[in-house]
């Protein structure tokens, strides 16, 4: 029986180092790719348009009815204690720094990693990968880059999009629901949140986007084949895509807030 468990676990951490191993492949040719310049323009620009402008609405919903709630919860305890002109700036330092670039993250793992593996996984499947290496064209350089450079470059900038509207749904529940002065809340936005406090959820989303598109790539350059093979992919890419953000986001915070 011990030897049973043994074998498993040794079984599961090889499989793991494997998994690992063939990531740090995929990144490195990837790298070299970029490195020289062997990238597809109007692919990268499809892709940004394909994952990132249909990203807005959720992100928009998602971030919006965040900081809603999250004034409601803090506003009438600040007022309480009579910390009322503090209000703006936490709603804007937590979004910034925290809830916008995890929350975005969050949710283009669902659905921008999800569709990346979807479609590469059914391309496998299909076998149109191994058509693209008969007539050698690289996977990576026509699937990966393009997709990695539009993750990393469309995810900052929802994030912004979503740190704003955050801002906008906990401004008009302080003003319409808390009586919070409006000067009140902007000042005190412009008096405690600093420029490093969206630039430094900025710098995580571009992470953030990265892990993704990588993710995306790799679980669905790797799923088993068939169509149950696709959706086993594809539902290991938004779990591992989730845990690993949030792992990430704790590092990264150490690193730009300490």
């Amino acid at each position: 029986m011990l030897i049973k468990i043994l074998e498993y676990i040794g079984g599961f951490i090889i499989k793991r180092l494997e998994e690992f191993g063939t990531l740090i492949l995929l990144y490195v040719d990837t790298a070299k790719q970029i490195r020289r310049k062997k990238f597809r323009f109007k692919h990268t620009i499809a892709q940004m348009s394909h994952l990132g402008v249909d990203s807005l609405l959720i992100v928009s919903l998602t971030l919006l009815f965040t900081g809603v709630v999250f004034t409601l919860q803090t506003a009438h305890e600040f007022i309480r204690f009579g910390a009322q002109s503090t209000v703006g700036g936490v709603v804007a330092i937590a979004i910034g720094r925290e809830l916008g670039p995890v929350l975005v993250g969050v949710v283009c793992a669902g659905r921008v990693g999800a569709a990346i593996t979807a479609e590469i996984s059914t391309m496998k499947v299909t076998e149109q990968i191994d058509a693209l290496k008969v007539m050698a064209v690289s996977p990576v350089d026509y699937l990966i880059v393009p997709r990695m450079l539009a993750c990393m470059a469309v995810v900052p900038i929802l994030t912004i999009f979503g740190d704003v509207i955050g801002v906008i749904g906990g401004y008009v529940v302080a003003v319409h629901y808390s009586d919070i002065s409006s000067t009140v809340f902007m000042n005190s936005i412009s008096i405690f949140a600093k420029m490093n406090d969206f630039t430094g959820g900025m710098i995580k989303a571009v992470f953030f986007g990265n892990v993704i598109a990588v993710l995306g790539c790799y679980y669905g350059l790797n799923c088993p084949n068939g169509a149950e093979g696709v959706g086993k992919a594809t539902t290991k890419t938004v779990v591992t895509s989730i845990i690993v953000i949030f792992i990430l986001n704790a590092i990264l915070t150490f690193i730009i807030y300490r």
